[in-house]
């Protein structure tokens, strides 16, 4: 009797909600037949119905988010991995497009199209001298795989013209920006984001650091990754944890129980680890440093990361526009959610979107004892059983505070905003290629001997002025020329240029803080794991 009781009172539950979902659909539908019908003017049925949509999700959360269909491709290319078009690296530099690099392996490669040529038509249509902007060469030179494009490009050193057909091909968009010894024992692995094909770059990451016989350790930097993909997380932790240990598991209203576990597989499942993290360090990042943490398999190094502990889905709609519904919440193996607090509506958007300025101003980002967690948001790791904190990011191992000396001066972040560093630096390539390639024959001889002097600083200036930046006057024109850092950054941009990605993090990461506590901590057998202990 009691089990029938309770089923009709579930069907009646169920009829109810269904009553009243019907209603709502009603209710919404008879308001847009009511303005198309009597409003004193004409109406977009598609304007009103993205309104309605991104008022809806603002209720929810605030990454439930709306897609329309035009940007829905561009969304997805660079957690897909890959793109359809002819594959350079380019930059516009004086009003022409200019190659910076042909992609590797890709289509303009294969054609013999060169680093420093300059585009000047594109299928017969010229593109030199005529304010193109790069929204303009994207639509121009991406298409669909197997389709032609021919290229005009003027050559340094070539009286002719010379034309390139290229048939366009999928074009990776690699994830790990940087894989290098850091020392004779300790590997550095760096990963943007957490894309459909990270795992597999990270395997051949960590097989590139394993040539090395003495490697031992590894950094793996997360700071400033945004996220990703939730099976691309759980691919690359289980490099990390042994056969049968959680990773994360997912829970939500519609969504079951649904735990994700560590195999048989993994590349460095021993070995001192330690990952560095920051406020920019978010969802498929906290899934990654969380385990970590909590099945004390290394150490977690840097500031509080942002807290995003939901789980999206994409749903098409019928007219090829997307959402990403929040379907789920996720959990580290302790149990921890570490979400933070959010409100609703435009209110609750805005003041989640100012949580990283308001912890700027709080002084959490540079005082540790600024961070205060109460005690109902307690658990305790799987071995050591250390304390450790949910419901607002990942709380590092060893907090190391944002470095609020190291700043551009304000002439140099004018120069970074407008975009001009790098097409200043891609223009400094082309007329020096040549000359620095003879006197730098590899990364090793550029990192130890050139400098970015006045001279190369004044011809930045001279640039930046006729773009109409000026100095406010000679002490901020000083304070230019002593910018050490822009000089690193310059610097790191010439051997990107001239090498590879992996280069410019070498020269950014020389005199990196967090980088060298980790270095630090790990040539420190005792403190390493004292701090795994919880001491």
């Amino acid at each position: 009797m009691r089990f029938l009781t309770i089923l009709v009172f579930s069907f009646y539950s169920l009829l109810s909600y269904s009553q009243s979902y019907q209603s709502s659909i009603f209710k919404l539908t008879r308001l847009i037949n009511l303005t198309n019908f009597y409003y004193v003017d004409s109406v977009n049925n598609d304007q009103l119905v993205d309104a309605a949509i991104n008022a809806i999700l603002e209720e929810l959360d605030p990454h439930s988010i709306y897609i329309p269909k035009e940007d829905v491709k561009a969304t997805n290319e660079p957690l897909e991995g890959n793109f359809e078009g002819v594959g350079i690296q380019f930059a516009i530099v004086e009003d022409t497009l200019q190659v910076v690099v042909p992609i590797a392996g890709g289509p303009s490669e294969k054609v013999g199209v060169m680093a420093g040529d300059r585009i000047v038509k594109i299928n017969d249509e010229n593109v030199a001298s005529v304010g193109l902007r790069n929204s303009d060469v994207i639509k121009k030179l991406r298409g669909k795989k197997g389709t032609k494009v021919t290229i005009t490009v003027k050559r340094p050193g070539e009286k002719e013209l010379l034309d390139f057909t290229i048939i366009r091909d999928k074009i990776p968009i690699y994830s790990i920006d940087a894989a290098y010894m850091v020392n004779k024992e300790t590997g550095y692995i760096k990963l943007s984001r957490f894309a459909a094909k990270s795992d597999e770059e990270f395997e051949k990451a960590i097989d590139s650091l394993k040539q090395n016989p003495d490697f031992k350790n590894l950094i793996f930097d997360l700071r400033g990754n945004g996220g990703g993909y939730l099976n691309t997380a759980f691919h690359i932790v289980d490099e990390f944890l042994g056969n049968g240990k959680m990773i994360v598991y997912t829970q939500g209203l519609h969504s079951i129980y649904t735990p994700y576990k560590a195999t048989a597989n993994g590349e460095f499942e021993k070995g001192k680890l330690i990952v560095l993290v920051d406020e920019g360090s978010a969802s498929a990042s906290e899934i990654t440093s969380g385990a970590i943490q909590d099945w004390d398999r290394g150490l977690i190094i840097g500031r509080r990361t942002f807290g995003k502990g939901l789980v999206q889905r994409p749903f098409m709609l019928p007219d090829s526009s997307m959402i990403r519904l929040t379907i789920a919440h996720y959990y580290t193996p302790s149990g921890r959610l570490i979400q933070k607090h959010f409100g609703k509506g435009e209110k609750g958007i805005r003041d989640y979107s100012m949580d990283i300025i308001n912890r700027y101003n709080s002084g959490e980002l540079t005082n540790e004892d600024s961070i205060h967690f109460p005690d109902s948001l307690k658990y305790y790791t799987k071995i050591n059983h250390r304390v450790v904190y949910g419901g607002g990011g990942i709380m590092p191992d060893i907090f190391i505070p944002l470095d609020t000396t190291k700043k551009y001066s304000k002439t140099f972040s004018k120069i970074i905003r407008k975009g001009l560093l790098n097409t200043f630096s891609a223009s400094y390539i082309d007329k020096n290629r040549d000359e620095l390639e003879k006197k730098y024959p590899d990364f090793s001889v550029f990192k130890k001997n050139f400098t970015v002097d006045s001279l190369m600083l004044s011809e930045l200036f001279s640039y930046a002025e006729k773009n109409k930046i000026k100095f406010k006057d000679d002490k901020e024109k000083e304070a230019f020329y002593h910018d050490n850092l822009a000089k690193k950054v310059i610097k790191a941009l010439i051997a990107r240029n001239l090498w590879n990605s992996t280069a410019y993090f070498k020269i950014m990461n020389s005199d990196d803080e967090v980088l060298q506590k980790a270095i630090d901590v790990l040539n420190n057998d005792k403190l390493y794991y004292q701090k795994l202990k919880g001491k």
